[in-house]
C-alpha cells in the first residue's frame, strides 16, 4: 500500500528509476513494507483506545477497570456493559441515570422503584435466572444506592401462557423437560 503511494508520489520527480528491478525500487519496497507495518499498528491502536470500536485488549484494559466484570458476552454488549459503568458519577441516582447505568451488569435489566425504601430489578427479554447471576447481582447492588432494599424479579412461564399456547402435560413430558426447563423455556405444544 504505502509502496505505491512513494512511486506514485516520486514518480513526477524524475530523478528515481523507478523500474521493476532497480535499487530505488527496493527501497521503495522496503519502507512502503515498513510503514504499512506501523500502518497496520497505529489502526489497530486507534480501534482499541475507543470503547466505540474495541474489540479485543481495549475491552479487556477497559473491564480490568471495574471490581466486577460486566457478563456481557458479544463484542457490543460488552461495549454496551462498559459504557454504562463508565457514566456513574455522584449524581446519577435518579431513576433515568439508574436504569442507564444497570446495563453496566452486562445484560438487560431495569431498576422500579416499589416504595420509598424498595427496589425491584427485572431482567426484560430473559426468562428464569440469567447466566452469570451472582455476578450480574453484585454489579446491580454496587450501582443501586446501598440504603434501598433490593429484590430481584424474574419472569416464567405462567399458567396463561401454557393454556393460550394449548400446551398438555402428556407434550411437556414427551420433550423430556425438567421442572426448570418447563418454567423458562416455551414447551412445543
Amino acid at each position: 500500500m504505502y509502496e505505491e503511494y512513494l512511486r506514485v508520489l516520486l514518480a513526477p520527480l524524475g530523478v528515481y528509476d523507478l523500474s521493476r528491478d532497480s535499487i530505488n525500487r527496493a527501497e521503495l519496497h522496503a519502507l512502503g513494507s515498513g510503514l504499512d507495518a506501523v500502518a497496520e499498528k497505529l489502526e489497530m491502536a486507534e480501534r482499541e483506545s475507543l470503547t466505540a470500536t474495541a474489540e479485543g485488549e481495549g475491552l479487556v484494559r477497559r473491564e480490568v477497570l471495574f471490581t466486577r466484570r460486566p457478563a456481557a458476552v458479544t463484542v457490543e454488549s460488552r461495549r454496551e456493559a462498559i459504557g454504562a459503568l463508565l457514566q456513574i458519577d455522584g449524581d446519577s441516582l435518579t431513576p433515568a441515570d439508574i436504569n442507564r447505568t444497570i446495563r453496566g451488569c452486562g445484560v438487560p435489566a431495569q431498576v422500579q422503584e416499589l416504595s420509598g425504601e424498595m427496589l425491584r430489578v427485572t431482567f426484560p427479554g430473559i426468562v428464569g435466572i440469567p447466566e452469570e447471576f451472582d455476578q450480574i447481582r453484585g454489579i446491580v447492588l454496587d450501582i443501586l444506592p446501598c440504603h434501598l432494599e433490593t429484590e430481584f424479579f424474574f419472569r416464567y412461564l405462567t399458567w396463561a401462557e401454557c393454556e393460550g399456547m394449548a400446551c398438555t402435560w402428556a407434550a411437556v413430558e414427551a420433550a423430556g423437560y425438567t421442572w426448570y426447563e418447563f418454567q423458562t423455556a416455551v414447551p412445543e405444544a
